[in-house]
């Protein structure tokens, strides 16, 4: 694969694919990698951030909207719900109509979003605005991912684009929750809102500048297959939301559940027969790539323990504020960020087995440590080893899956496998805080509740390690 790949005119020539590429230069910013790489790491930083963004926003909007639990439930969920419905579908509409332009088009629509969220002056036009910016961000995150291996040979160059991207998200979510407790805590949450949109802007203004556009591929969008991937994600996020506060059997559970699964069922029988596919099931045939796949379902489970619980166990036992809170988790970002940087260096000397495998084992110690924490412990001693282990694990165990699901494929075949890729990383992040909310419930005393919920994380970090010891040694 080229550095940097050529976009063909439109005509003739592009419809049957037997026309002349464009001449050099005629429709391309000159390659600028490392620029590219910037703007690229800095919209995965932008879509990363906005999640904690929420998180710490939302009780100051619920006080100003008035909004019930239901309510406050919705302005995260129809985010997720439009995301992980539309990521198959914006990676197929960057297949035809060029990646850089649908990118380009979804951090726009994003940014837009997130600037009018911040003056909404109700709580049905906030979820609706949040439903919005996650069709954004699935067109750029399915898009950006793409942009980034084309531009970067597979190879050293790749993973060292991917640790890149690693560590500036780290990185960025470090100094983002800093920023957002202190907005919160001096000043309104509109303004803690606002904080994505000038990345936004810089953004838009940038990529077409130094991001070469990719060659678009010959065909039509899969109309039939797009509506049933849409919906069959949506259901399934929106069945493993409702689990977190209602029963498995509960109607609003089991019954989008139920649909999402027939749905996608349906969907996987599509592609099977389409002349021109939205998902190749032939990327399934690899077994390490089915595995990398695999492993996006239970990752999220051995990751997000420590976010979801040790900020309410800052606040709740040792009465921190929200930017105290902020601050106790920095451990894990830096170290994230600080352990990407070698991280290209240990796969390419112990391959993607072991460094896996080293990752997963951490997550599972840090989640057994984290099991044990009790209100009388101290910070130092009893959370601090735990959040170095996560942050060290995590950065272990995102490269290799991500190099092992995205390599020895065609160009045409990129945008398939990052969409997957990403899709079902959005699914297994569901999946995984609805199981951890449910093996937590029923326990009186938030201590059992946080200890139930990281044995469950070690469990799905322990899933994880089996899926790593599955993999094929690497050939010499």
């Amino acid at each position: 694969m080229s550095a940097s790949v050529t976009e063909r005119p439109a005509g003739a020539g592009a419809a049957t694919g037997g026309g002349t590429p464009a001449p050099a230069g005629a429709h391309l910013p000159r390659p600028r990698p490392g620029l590219a790489l910037a703007v690229i790491a800095g919209c995965n930083a932008m879509i990363q951030l906005d999640d904690p963004i929420m998180n710490i926003a939302l009780p100051g909007i619920r006080a100003d909207l008035g909004l019930s639990v239901l309510a406050a439930s919705w302005v995260i969920g129809a985010y997720l719900l439009a995301f992980g419905g539309l990521l198959l579908l914006g990676g197929r509409a960057g297949d035809i109509l060029g990646r850089r332009k649908v990118f380009v088009a979804g951090v726009a629509l994003f940014t837009a979003a997130a600037a009018v969220r911040a003056a909404v002056p109700s709580g049905e036009l906030l979820i609706a605005v949040r439903a919005v910016e996650g069709a954004g961000a699935a067109c750029a995150a399915a898009n950006g991912f793409v942009l980034m291996l084309s531009t970067f040979a597979e190879g050293p160059a790749r993973k060292r684009a991917i640790a890149v991207c690693t560590a500036v998200g780290a990185a960025s979510t470090a100094g983002g929750l800093l920023l957002a407790g202190a907005l919160t805590s001096a000043g309104s949450w509109r303004w803690v809102l606002l904080l994505n949109v000038p990345m936004g802007l810089a953004i838009v203004l940038l990529a077409p500048r130094v991001i070469a556009e990719t060659e678009r591929i010959r065909g039509r969008f899969d109309l039939r297959g797009a509506l049933l991937s849409a919906l069959g994600a949506a259901a399934l996020v929106y069945g493993l939301s409702q689990a977190a506060e209602h029963p498995w059997t509960d109607g609003l559970v089991a019954g989008p559940l139920l649909a999402g699964l027939v749905l996608l069922s349906v969907f996987v029988g599509t592609q099977r027969r389409a002349a021109e596919p939205i998902v190749r099931l032939g990327l399934f045939r690899d077994r390490d790539r089915a595995l990398a796949f695999a492993s996006m379902l239970v990752l999220p489970g051995g990751l997000i323990g420590a976010y979801f619980f040790l900020s309410q166990f800052f606040q709740q036992h040792h009465g921190w504020s929200p930017l105290e809170a902020a601050f106790g988790l920095l451990p894990v970002p830096l170290t994230m960020a600080a352990v990407a940087g070698v991280g290209v260096r240990v796969e390419r000397a112990i391959g993607p087995k072991p460094m896996m495998a080293i990752g997963t084992a951490a997550l599972v110690a840090e989640n057994l440590w984290l099991s044990y924490l009790g209100p009388g412990d101290g910070y130092l001693t009893g959370v601090l080893p735990g959040l170095l282990l996560l942050g060290a694990g995590m950065a272990f165990c995102v490269i290799p899956p991500t190099v092992l699901a995205t390599s020895g494929l065609r160009p045409e075949e990129l945008g398939s496998a990052a969409s997957v890729l990403n899709a079902l990383q959005s699914v297994g992040g569901s999946l995984c805080i609805a199981l951890m909310v449910t093996a937590s419930a029923g326990h009186a005393d938030f201590s059992d509740t946080m200890s139930a919920g990281f044995t469950a994380g070690a469990a799905f970090a322990a899933a994880a390690l089996l899926i790593a010891l599955s993999l094929r040694p690497r050939r010499r």
